[in-house]
């Protein structure tokens, strides 16, 4: 489940007065917004347990702002019992990631007294597998390559008092979808030359779901998977399934990524 907050003041409870959770469905009174949602989940046995977690992605140093995500999320867990707060670095843009990048976060978040024990994980761990989901996208004629420039993509997107225009590529077949999204994964194809896109809806109100784009090719080097892969998962792709590969249950992320959800 996906939550946002805005500047509402919350209090890292890191001992025994975690949330209590009892056979009573009613509201819990005493708790912010969000924990307040947190226990009617889990007094109503939708989750048994709380499993968040801090996402970064290894691209620069953490600032003031991480701190509030890193205590609220690594907090719901510590405060259930059974909690965990994975940390995961979302790690899909070869550009603009670094090793560096990596230790560094990871030292800040046990300079701030927080241990994620057994639980790092990295998105490009799952890249095969995210490979295998587009592949199923295709194959049920939700998504499909697109070879208009970024320029035209942007322009045929509309604005938020116009609709949006569908690509001339939008209604390939499902065969050529998989062939062409097969040669950009095996080199064939320059960066920029095509990208694959979800076939959602081009007059949506929300712009993001205007048939977004869901991988581009890019040919770098990755920090983590070197030349293995020339094509690269969107972060708006990448970050939900990484958190459904991983069982997370809550998902806590600022206003900004409001109408990703």
């Amino acid at each position: 489940m996906f939550y946002c907050w805005t500047s509402v003041p919350f209090r890292l409870r890191l001992s025994s007065e975690g949330i209590y959770v009892s056979n009573d469905t009613t509201k819990a009174t005493g708790l912010d917004f969000i924990r307040q949602i947190v226990a009617e989940d889990l007094a109503s046995g939708k989750h048994d347990t709380v499993v968040t977690r801090f996402p970064p992605e290894p691209n620069g140093y953490l600032h003031i702002g991480h701190a509030k995500s890193i205590f609220l999320n690594f907090g719901l867990a510590a405060e259930t019992p059974g909690g965990r707060c994975h940390l995961r670095f979302d790690d899909s843009n070869p550009e603009t990631e670094d090793m560096e990048y990596v230790e560094s976060i990871k030292r800040d978040v046990r300079w701030l007294g927080l241990d994620w024990g057994d639980d790092l994980y990295y998105a490009s761990d799952y890249f095969e597998e995210l490979y295998g989901f587009a592949v199923a996208l295709i194959k049920k004629g939700k998504a499909y390559v697109c070879s208009l420039s970024e320029e035209k993509i942007r322009k045929y997107r509309g604005t938020v008092t116009r609709p949006g225009t569908d690509s001339p590529h939008r209604n390939r077949s499902v065969d050529e979808n998989l062939d062409m999204f097969e040669r950009m994964r095996g080199g064939e194809f320059a960066d920029g030359q095509h990208v694959l896109r979800a076939r959602i809806d081009m007059a949506s109100a929300n712009m993001k779901m205007r048939d977004p784009l869901l991988y581009r090719i890019r040919h770098m080097r990755h920090y983590r998977t070197d030349n293995t892969w020339c094509i690269y998962p969107m972060y708006d792709f990448t970050h939900c399934l990484s958190d459904a590969i991983e069982g997370i249950t809550h998902s806590i992320c600022t206003l900004e990524f409001e109408n990703n959800r």
